[in-house]
């Protein structure tokens, strides 16, 4: 784990939300596409099997596949997103030490500065520096 992918960690939960609200908007738009007349072709059931169009009612082809691409995309970032703070909370919930794993979840999941979690937890804020810096990769 590095130091830029763990401070996407609030970034990330932010997005999430902000990409739910957009699929809650394209589920509701897709509940109101209009629907228009369209034709089928097919054949008879009986021999000799001749061509039949048949009207049926249907979504509005344009609008509709619109929506189920952007919903498409929307739902592949969700999991995207998903799959990087599991990734995340994953490496600090396995932090051995209860206090570095603490000081981990103030700064990186809470969002306080090094010298605010340094005060909490009786540490120096380079010494802060140094515990993170000696579970991450640069």
């Amino acid at each position: 784990m590095d130091k830029k992918k763990l401070s996407q960690l609030r970034p990330l939960k932010r997005e999430l939300v902000l990409i739910d609200k957009r699929l809650e908007k394209l589920y509701e738009r897709q509940e109101n596409v209009p629907t228009v007349l369209g034709k089928v072709t097919g054949s008879s059931r009986d021999f000799p099997y001749t061509e039949v169009r048949t009207s049926v009612l249907m979504d509005e082809p344009k609008e509709m596949d619109e929506i189920d691409k952007q919903i498409r995309i929307r739902e592949k970032r969700r999991k995207q997103v998903e799959k990087l703070i599991t990734e995340i909370e994953q490496f600090i919930a396995e932090i051995p030490d209860s206090r570095d794993r603490q000081i981990f979840e103030l700064i990186y999941i809470d969002g306080k500065k090094q010298r605010e979690v340094a005060e909490k937890v009786g540490y120096s804020r380079s010494r802060i520096s140094q515990v993170i810096n000696g579970y991450l990769k640069d």
